[in-house]
């Protein structure tokens, strides 16, 4: 069946309007919502149908309870210290032009929210949002057991994506969060995930701030020309 153009648009628009969002409202999202985003988000493709991913939901006191025990670590630098990544997101070497995409939207960010280079306690506090999900009322926890391998992970980056674009069909914003994965031996044990579970990232999900200043934020894309040759 071919999409009518008012389709074709409202996909686009879904897509295109999806940002990582850095702020957001109180207003409690309804369990029948979350559960259809999920729904749908499980449409993603996977090798061999394999459904690599697991969620955990977090709401009211378990996103609460998880958040302090996190932040606890993070504020204290011994403790920070003894907590390291379970993979490696980033590259070990950074080389361009990845290294200025990074620069300028970190730059960027602090520049809207007043922070100067070198000030490292605001810098601290900032990152620190992270872990109380930006304020969302819902924050996800997504792991991958352990035996599977790297086809699952770009899988497992469909899954994501569609439940981005899912919640923005529903007028609801995200944030996808790598910054969870330094303290996974927090986590995995907190939300009950097992042994054989690998925690690949969080995400907050809400009704975003339109009064916060970081949600103003409007990261560059490449255009196609520079990133795409085509072959006749």
């Amino acid at each position: 069946m071919n999409p009518t153009p008012q389709q074709t648009a409202a996909v686009d628009a879904a897509i295109t309007s999806r940002r990582s969002l850095r702020a957001f409202l109180p207003t409690p999202v309804p369990r029948e919502t979350l559960a259809d985003i999920l729904q749908i988000a499980a449409r993603a493709p996977s090798g061999t149908n394999t459904q690599p991913w697991k969620v955990y939901v977090l709401t009211g006191e378990s996103l609460r309870s998880l958040s302090r025990q996190v932040r606890a670590a993070y504020d204290d630098p011994a403790v920070a210290a003894q907590h390291h990544e379970a993979y490696a997101y980033y590259p070990r070497q950074w080389q361009s032009p990845y290294i200025e995409r990074r620069r300028k939207v970190g730059w960027d960010l602090y520049s809207l929210l007043g922070i100067a280079k070198g000030d490292k306690e605001r810098m601290h506090a900032q990152h620190g949002r992270n872990y109380a999900f930006f304020d969302a009322p819902v924050g996800f926890m997504f792991t991958i057991d352990r035996v599977m391998e790297q086809g699952s992970w770009l899988d497992y980056g469909m899954f994501l994506q569609n439940i981005m674009v899912a919640a923005r069909a529903r007028g609801l914003d995200t944030c996808p969060q790598a910054a969870w994965t330094q303290f996974h031996r927090i986590i995995l044990p907190a939300i009950g995930a097992g042994p054989d579970e690998m925690l690949v990232c969080g995400m907050s999900l809400g009704h975003a701030d339109p009064h916060a200043i970081e949600n103003t934020l409007q990261t560059e894309r490449e255009s196609v020309a520079n990133f795409a040759r085509f072959l006749e």
